[in-house]
């Protein structure tokens, strides 16, 4: 049997238990205020909307011009405008960048206008033409490349969608006159190299004389004098034989018939 020693702490927690609850002596210094919480916000309280707008982006639209249904704090405060000024900037019209573009402060063509061309030189026709008309023709298909390669670099930024088969056309042709050119002058080099041949053979040309004493004909002519003098000799003496052997062969004629 447990004795009274074993019995006072189970004796004691029973006591705890069914004693009533003694009031925090803490609790009563510091009195409790309830909190009072609110949702943020910025906005005034007499500038809230006193009706009901479930359109979250009313005011917003630009192109409608539809406004808020109420009146609010900032209705009254007048809208800045923007200034009525455009700088003017100074530029050379015969600037040599102008090339790149159709014209001055002009950025693209019209499908219309490049397709505006003509057709492409012949090689037929490049052939009367001189040297500085086929350097000038050259550099002039070169800044129409630049300018149609230009247009399509501005056609892809732009996202356009149109213009590209015009260009496309267009630069054919230009192209087609580059290789006629090159094919002009390609035969004029090999007629070059020809006629410099012959001339290595011509012994009234010297190619490694001085300016103005490339072509000596004296020299050749001095040498064969004699020749042309026996030549002329020999011809106003052959008229004089021929009638010799005819009057000749006349007089045999007649003696045989006689």
């Amino acid at each position: 049997m447990a004795g009274p020693i074993s019995l006072r702490p189970s004796a004691g927690r029973l006591i705890i238990a069914c004693s009533p609850a003694r009031p925090s002596l803490i609790s009563q210094a510091v009195p409790i205020t309830p909190r009072i919480t609110s949702s943020f916000s910025t906005t005034a309280p007499q500038c809230k909307r006193r009706t009901k707008d479930n359109n979250k982006s009313r005011g917003v639209s630009s192109l409608y011009g539809s406004g808020p249904r109420e009146h609010l704090s900032m209705s009254d405060i007048p809208l800045p405008k923007p200034r009525d000024f455009k700088p003017t900037v100074k530029t050379d019209k015969d600037h040599g960048l102008w090339g790149f573009f159709p014209a001055p402060d002009k950025v693209l063509w019209t499908p219309k206008e490049t397709e505006e061309h003509g057709r492409a030189w012949a090689v037929e026709e490049l052939r009367k033409k001189s040297w500085e008309d086929l350097h000038s023709l050259w550099w002039v298909c070169c800044r129409e490349r630049n300018m149609l390669a230009t247009s399509r670099a501005e056609l892809i930024r732009s996202k356009l969608g149109f213009g590209e088969r015009e260009i496309d056309e267009r630069e054919e042709q230009v192209t087609k006159t580059q290789r006629a050119i090159k094919h002009a002058l390609t035969e004029r080099m090999y007629t070059w190299q020809d006629a410099v041949d012959v001339a290595m053979t011509d012994p009234e040309i010297n190619l490694e004389g001085g300016e103005g004493q490339v072509y000596t004909p004296s020299a050749y002519e001095d040498e064969h004098d004699g020749d042309w003098a026996r030549a002329e000799a020999e011809a106003e003496t052959q008229p004089a034989d021929v009638a010799a052997t005819e009057s000749s062969a006349t007089k045999t004629e007649k003696e045989a018939t006689r």
